[in-house]
């Protein structure tokens, strides 16, 4: 990172705004998946307090081949401490189910995981990576992190996707323009079981679509091991060309999936939360069961 990165005083107000608020926060565990939200309050937490920060990754079924080593690799260049740990949303019928509240489930588990170590990783308070973006989207999982006590202090500075990526370039960050990577639950549609079969198909057939110089992709499973295939417009042609089309059908079903569709809209992040009926976002979390 060069001196010129910090050439805008805006930028430097917000770095020093989230840096000044994690200090506030005393011992600090970064709930850590290696995307670029929870990556830059990680750089902010080590600049912040140092060996009094932790970095904490969750892994599970729902994890992304490779996304652990990358937020391994992304922990050690920091220079922040860094913790793994196993949870257990897989064993829970709630999460499973795949209602819209699935979410709420999957940060319970990992907010009260994390809870539970926080005298054992000698931190006072945990840390997400939500953004300011991030309060106007259905997203469940922020009920779940207000009953544990978890801060947001990309939010709590007013920081929006744009300001933390703009960050991450600041610092050198090399995930500053990473594609959003929610968990491979998230591909599912509801109603449809969460298995760890499906999450496995899911995993090799977005893995497939970025070893032929796809990036930003996601592949949505439906009901009767349906993949629709969200892809940018622009790349629509050449996966719909008889070659490569041939070729990503026969490897899609080779993983499992009766029918490969193309999605005509094209990618946009949170596509099946359309289909949620507005009786069901206004309606309170159900309890655990």
């Amino acid at each position: 990172m060069s001196d010129s990165a910090w050439n805008d005083p805006e930028l430097c107000a917000q770095r020093d705004k989230l840096i000044a608020t994690l200090q506030g926060y005393g011992r600090v565990a970064v709930a850590y998946s290696g995307g670029v939200d929870s990556t830059v309050v990680a750089q902010a937490a080590q600049h912040a307090l140092g060996e009094r920060a932790i970095a904490v990754t969750a892994v599970s079924e729902s994890l992304a081949e490779g996304e652990r080593e990358e937020a391994e690799a992304l922990a050690r260049q920091i220079g922040i401490r860094h913790r793994v740990i196993r949870t257990e949303e897989f064993a829970d019928p709630n999460y499973l189910r795949n209602n819209p509240d699935r979410c709420y489930f999957c940060k319970s588990e990992l907010y009260g995981r994390l809870s539970g170590l926080l005298n054992v990783l000698n931190v006072d308070v945990i840390a997400s990576g939500a953004n300011l973006d991030d309060s106007g989207d259905h997203r469940p999982g922020m009920r779940a992190a207000g009953e544990h006590g978890v801060r947001h202090p990309l939010q709590e500075c007013g920081l929006t996707k744009a300001d933390v990526r703009a960050l991450a370039r600041a610092w050198g960050l090399p995930t500053w323009d990473k594609p959003a990577t929610p968990c491979l639950s998230s591909r599912i549609a509801y109603g449809e079981e969460v298995t760890a079969e499906r999450v496995r198909m899911i995993d090799q057939a977005e893995q497939w679509l970025r070893e032929h110089d796809l990036r930003l992709l996601r592949v949505r499973y439906h009901k009767g091991d349906l993949a629709r295939i969200e892809v940018p417009l622009e790349e629509l042609p050449r996966l719909a060309a008889p070659d490569v089309r041939g070729e990503l059908v026969r490897a899609f079903r080779a993983l499992g999936f009766k029918y490969v569709t193309l999605d005509l809209e094209g990618f946009r992040s949170g596509s099946l939360n359309a289909l949620i009926p507005i009786q069901i976002l206004e309606r309170p979390i159900a309890a655990k069961v």
